[in-house]
């Protein structure tokens, strides 16, 4: 059930303005225009920690991109983390959950797994 509903409410923040998002959207921006993707998906889990209600602190990311082949793992996640702090510059995330791939390692019937639910408290 989680799963249903975790796909729904990725759809439904899709259809969110984009001005009421500028975290995400830096985000988007910055894996775009810096890795090129064949694939993104950005996932804002906030809801589901103890933080206020529109908050832009916990994320999920898939991203695959060429420009990862020949990198050992750890050093596509620096790579991610560097866009990301270079684009939010001082903008506040706490979580970042990284999935990085090679189009090859990669398949479309791929689904990102839903983050378990947080101990500090759920949608507060």
């Amino acid at each position: 059930m989680f799963r249903q509903n975790y796909s729904s409410i990725v759809s439904a923040g899709c259809k969110m303005s984009s001005q009421l998002k500028p975290v995400e959207n830096a985000i988007r921006d910055g894996l775009t225009d810096k890795l090129d993707p064949v694939h993104l998906e950005l996932v804002n889990e906030s809801y589901m920690h103890n933080v206020p209600k529109g908050a832009e602190t916990h994320f999920k990311v898939l991203v695959v991109s060429a420009k990862f082949e020949g990198l050992p793992l750890i050093k596509r996640h620096r790579l991610v983390n560097e866009i990301v702090k270079e684009k939010l510059e001082g903008d506040f995330v706490h979580a970042l959950s990284i999935e990085a791939k090679t189009p090859m390692q990669w398949n479309e019937t791929y689904k990102m797994e839903p983050s378990p639910n947080c101990r500090g408290g759920f949608g507060k």
